[in-house]
């Protein structure tokens, strides 16, 4: 409900007062004179793996570009102290730089998660599927100096489905994880039962 303000950074970057995705639009649809070969967002500080993807912004602001036709990455740099961005900057290159030699029939959306290690550490690339994280540990109660209750949101859950072809097994492994992406989350399996269930209403 509030418009959208384009600022150019003094570096020659434009920023804009909105999500990531509010990012990616109005480029596509209201600045550039011409649609891009590729939307890549991020470099993420931080996993987007598993049940992750669901929440993220570098995730979303991909799946922009892939809904208005682009082909899209979505890359994160996995680790605790982030040291290596040269190591994902490098992988995303080499990403684009493979697209540009042999482009895909379709669009598609990639999720990339790159260990946080030196380049020459990689253990190689994977394709992957999502693995699936335990819940969320609780928030934190904590109280400011003034006395007034405050709440940190807990840290992600561990990995609960790690096995061979997710991406957490992949980054366990050092190993770069690229996993395609698609955007219905429609659960088949249940539409009958929940048509049975409507039906009791």
């Amino acid at each position: 409900d509030r418009p959208l303000k384009l600022r150019r950074a003094a570096n020659g970057f434009y920023y804009v007062n909105g999500t990531p995705t509010d990012c990616v639009h109005l480029a596509v649809t209201g600045m550039l004179e011409q649609q891009p070969d590729m939307v890549v967002s991020g470099i993420n500080a931080g996993a987007n793996m598993g049940d992750d993807t669901i929440y993220s912004g570098t995730v979303a602001a991909a799946t922009e570009g892939f809904l208005l036709g682009i082909p899209s990455l979505a890359v994160s740099l996995v680790g605790r102290e982030l040291k290596y961005y040269e190591t994902a900057a490098r992988i995303t290159t080499e990403l684009v730089q493979r697209f540009a030699a042999q482009e895909f029939r379709q669009p598609w959306l990639l999720n990339v998660n790159v260990p946080d290690v030196p380049y020459e550490q990689l253990q190689g690339r994977e394709v992957t599927h999502l693995g699936k994280r335990h819940k969320a540990e609780p928030v934190i109660k904590a109280l400011t100096p003034s006395g007034e209750t405050v709440y940190w949101v807990g840290p992600a859950g561990k990995a609960q489905d790690a096995g061979a072809g997710t991406d957490f097994h992949a980054l366990l492994g050092q190993r770069v994880s690229v996993t395609p992406l698609q955007i219905d989350l429609t659960q088949f399996n249940q539409l009958d039962a929940v048509q049975h269930w409507l039906g009791q209403l």
